[in-house]
């Protein structure tokens, strides 16, 4: 059984990304939202829809940070399992000059490294070529 091993570097290369201090949270967005309501000229008060806007558009950002989240939580998984997959397998670089089992497998932001059982090192990635250590 041989199989080829498509770009695996996408789904590393965000997955340990740290939050941003300058990220609002809720709370500062009502803070600021109440700031904005006792600063504004009482002889021209903001449209109270604005506000509204303005709550909605910050919920459907709050959500899409959550949902990126998730993602980078499952693709950090589905990594770890073609590592996993890897170990014992027969793996070739895509040059073809390097091949052997596979003893250990090193993930890193950009990209998993496979670990022969000689200590030669191969980066996964298009090209790479696995199969059974049974073949």
């Amino acid at each position: 059984m041989s199989m080829t091993i498509g770009a695996t570097t996408s789904a590393t290369s965000q997955a340990a990304t740290p939050t941003s201090k300058t990220a609002v949270d809720y709370q500062s967005f009502l803070r600021l939202l109440v700031a904005e309501m006792r600063n504004q000229d009482p002889t021209n008060p903001m449209d109270s829809t604005q506000y509204v806007a303005q709550l909605a558009s910050f919920s459907q950002v709050e959500q899409s940070v959550q949902i990126n989240n998730r993602l980078d939580q499952l693709l950090q998984s589905q990594t770890l399992s073609q590592a996993d997959a890897l170990i014992g397998r027969v793996i070739t670089s895509a040059d073809g000059k390097v091949s052997g089992e596979v003893a250990e497998v090193r993930l890193f932001s950009d990209g998993i490294i496979a670990v022969l059982k000689d200590g030669s090192e191969i980066v996964v990635g298009p090209g790479v070529s696995v199969k059974s250590s049974e073949a």
